[in-house]
């Protein structure tokens, strides 16, 4: 990915335009390898609670939602993002029912009371802008995101990278949930997969 995918000014300037856009591959497909874990989250007497990290002009908010799942945040720290999710849930549902919140996936003690956990966490490649800024920023959203995880929760991250976690000092127990091959424009074309990653607080 170029390093300018760190940027909000990216971000800021591409959303201006773009309405709708999936990374890597389809709400469909990432919610599929999700269900069986959110199916298993612990019952806590409430709503299973979602936060999606980074979702852009993603569909996944309303593949929740579709699926029954109404308390879910959304957060992306581009405004522009959280406003077309909003157009996006409403076209489909004709009201909006999820949270959207301006928020930093590196430093979300800012943005999000720390009272308020999360069974599942979900980012759909965002860790790969992340990355961008380098190893200091995965390691600041990785300890972000263990603060907002209630007792049992997990963290599902789908990456182009098949080693997006092979870092030191990463505070969770890492797993390969799902490798997924990518389309081949020859037959001759090397294997290419994307990764799904599941990971629990260590």
């Amino acid at each position: 990915m170029p390093s300018d995918f760190e940027k909000q000014s990216y971000w800021q300037e591409r959303f201006a335009s773009e309405t709708s856009w999936e990374w890597l591959e389809s709400s469909k497909c990432f919610m599929s390898i999700i269900e069986p874990y959110l199916s298993a989250l612990p019952d806590h007497g409430r709503p299973v609670r979602i936060l999606q990290l980074g979702p852009g002009t993603s569909d996944l908010g309303n593949c929740f939602r579709s699926q029954g799942y109404l308390d879910v945040t959304n957060a992306d720290y581009e405004p522009l993002a959280l406003e077309r999710g909003r157009q996006l849930e409403k076209a489909a549902f004709g009201d909006v029912k999820m949270k959207y919140v301006v928020a930093d996936a590196t430093q979300l003690e800012g943005d999000l009371p720390l009272s308020h956990k999360y069974d599942m966490v979900v980012d759909k490649s965002t860790v790969d802008a992340v990355c961008c800024g380098g190893k200091t920023a995965l390691l600041r959203m990785a300890s972000s995101i263990k603060k907002y995880l209630a007792e049992g929760g997990v963290w599902i991250s789908l990456s182009y990278s098949s080693e997006r976690f092979a870092i030191e000092q990463l505070p969770f127990d890492v797993e390969v949930i799902a490798k997924i091959p990518t389309p081949k424009l020859n037959e001759s074309d090397p294997e290419v997969y994307h990764w799904c990653y599941l990971l629990r607080p260590s």
